[in-house]
């Protein structure tokens, strides 16, 4: 008896002939493929025709708080083809700062939907909607643009490019310039837990930091032995010179790993993030000295608010500013920002010095943040 499997095979010859129709099976892409059959009733597919290529010449992308930055993405075929295709592209995104209420570190393998594409019709989503387009300045360019970036729009970002059953993407990381710093309660060490620490940076203008940001600030010579929580769960601290009270003599200068802890019963500092902002930062000048409430309305009648520590902590880094006075901030905190270091300004390297969370009735001066005009209007 002929082999039942022989038809399918002599179809498959058929469609992949010049005269052959492959809509016979409701599309013709151009991409042809050959189902060899076997024995045992399984087939494989063999691909003999055109191939899609996706590719970025850049890994990852950095770019500042409030600008636009470019993740390249362009597709080609090998061989390369006479007339254009109709292809499907959607951009997708996995958060550096996924946060989540699962404690399993599991859910943080989702990706979100950024922008789809085909032709000429395109639609975005989330937060990025009016924020994202296709730069198309080539045929196969399919390159995403993203306005005014904030501090969440850290992360992997996917392209991918669909032509019928072909499907290939490339992924492209995001980062912000920016700057780490360490973050306790003002009840003292270690009272956050994972969600906690993660409101506690928004409420300063930052996010948690990633392991790859802190990785940087230890580089750049951060050096702290509280340990605290980043973004992906695990708690960690830096160490620039190694001692006794902070993991031992005998141990290398690096990063400090508890692992992976409990989100909701764990309870640490936290390593914040923060990025560069369109505003100002200022110290409130011909101003006596202030209580805790004195300085919030010095701030206001001056046309500003009483800044916050990440916005203190970008002026500093990324900004270069310079003050030896102790004014309050908006968490209640009293701090100052040096970066060069002289006498009576505290200890002989650059940074923000802290006088802690002193009692409200204190009297500092204050740090005060003004937006940009166009942000006043909102």
């Amino acid at each position: 008896m002929p082999s039942l499997h022989c038809p399918l095979v002599v179809v498959w010859v058929y469609l992949l002939l010049p005269g052959g129709r492959s809509s016979f099976y409701g599309f013709n892409n151009g991409f042809h493929y050959q189902d060899i059959s076997n024995r045992n009733g399984n087939g494989e597919i063999y691909f003999n025709g055109i191939r899609l290529l996706v590719e970025s010449p850049q890994s990852s992308v950095s770019g500042t708080r409030g600008s636009s930055v470019t993740l390249p993405c362009k597709y080609r075929y090998e061989p390369e083809l006479t007339a254009p295709r109709r292809t499907r592209v959607k951009w997708t995104w996995l958060p550096a700062n996924a946060i989540t209420t699962a404690v399993s570190s599991d859910a943080f393998t989702t990706e979100t939907e950024v922008m789809v594409a085909m032709g000429n019709r395109h639609r975005s989503y989330g937060g990025f909607r009016g924020r994202v387009r296709l730069r198309r300045s080539a045929p196969g360019d399919m390159s995403l643009v993203i306005n005014e970036l904030q501090l969440n729009d850290t992360g992997r970002y996917r392209c991918e490019v669909i032509d019928g059953l072909e499907d290939e993407s490339v992924t492209v990381e995001l980062e912000l310039k920016g700057v780490v710093f360490p973050y306790y309660s003002k009840k003292g060490r270690y009272h956050f837990n994972f969600f906690a620490a993660h409101q506690a940076c928004q409420d300063q203008e930052a996010t948690l930091a990633t392991v790859e940001q802190l990785f940087s600030a230890w580089e750049e010579g951060l050096d702290w032995c509280n340990a605290g929580w980043l973004a992906d769960g695990t708690v960690q601290y830096p160490i620039t010179v190694a001692r006794h009270s902070c993991g031992g003599e005998d141990l290398a200068p690096g990063l400090r790993s508890y692992g992976q802890r409990h989100r909701f019963l764990n309870l640490y500092d936290a390593f914040c993030f923060s990025a560069s902002t369109k505003g100002n930062v200022y110290f409130l000048k011909d101003q006596k000295k202030l209580n805790f409430t004195q300085a919030v309305h010095a701030c206001v009648r001056d046309g500003s608010q009483i800044a916050k520590v990440g916005h203190l902590y970008a002026a500093w880094k990324l900004a270069g500013f310079d003050r030896c006075d102790a004014g309050w901030l908006a968490d209640g905190s009293v701090r100052y920002p040096i970066t060069k270091t002289r006498l009576n300004c505290g200890p002989p390297q650059p940074g923000v010095r802290s006088f802690g969370f002193p009692p409200l009735h204190r009297k500092f001066g204050v740090y005060c943040y003004r937006q940009p005009f166009s942000e006043n209007k909102k």
